[in-house]
Order: structure tokens, then sequence, then C-alpha cells
């Protein structure tokens, strides 16, 4: 996702009605979010479905990580000859 404009990207809600399907169009041409305001404070954030599924994924990714960093500290490891053993048995190996 690229930086916001500020210039260009943060609006005010009434000019986001006035122009909905040209910001639209241009949401995935710029891809960047569109800051949407409401009596001056930030009221929504439009993103691409892209940009929505890229944030979605990260976060899903970051989750992952950190699950696995605590299971670390934690001392919830194995080693890889016990990791096989284990998938081995799972599908009903040896």
């Amino acid at each position: 996702m690229k930086n916001i404009s500020v210039a260009n990207d943060i609006l005010p809600i009434g000019k986001f009605k006035k122009n909905l399907s040209n910001w639209f169009k241009s949401l995935g041409d710029a891809g960047r979010p569109l800051i949407i305001t409401q009596n001056g404070k930030p009221a929504g954030v439009l993103l691409s479905p892209a940009e929505y599924d890229d944030l979605v994924y990260r976060r899903a990714f970051v989750d992952s990580v950190d699950r696995g960093l605590s299971d670390a500290e934690d001392g919830r490891v194995m080693s890889s000859q016990v990791l096989l053993e284990e998938l081995d048995q799972r599908r009903g190996g040896k």
C-alpha cells in the first residue's frame, strides 16, 4: 500500500458523496486508501479490495508468527525428528 497523500487522499464526506463513483474508479488506480472525514475528523477509510485482502493476509501472517514465537518462548517446541515421527504416525505410517 502506498503512503497517503494528505493533499489528495483526505476529503470531507460531502465531497466524497458528490463524486462517489469517481472516487471508487480512482481507488484502485491510486493504490492508496482514501480517508473520509466528518466534521473535520477522520470517520472512515476506503480501501480497494486488493488492499483489504493484502492487509488481512499480512495480519494473519503476523499473528501466526506471534503464536510461533510465543510457543518457542514457552518451550512448546519439538525436534525435527520428533515432528517427522509424529507426522508419519498421523499418516498411518510405520
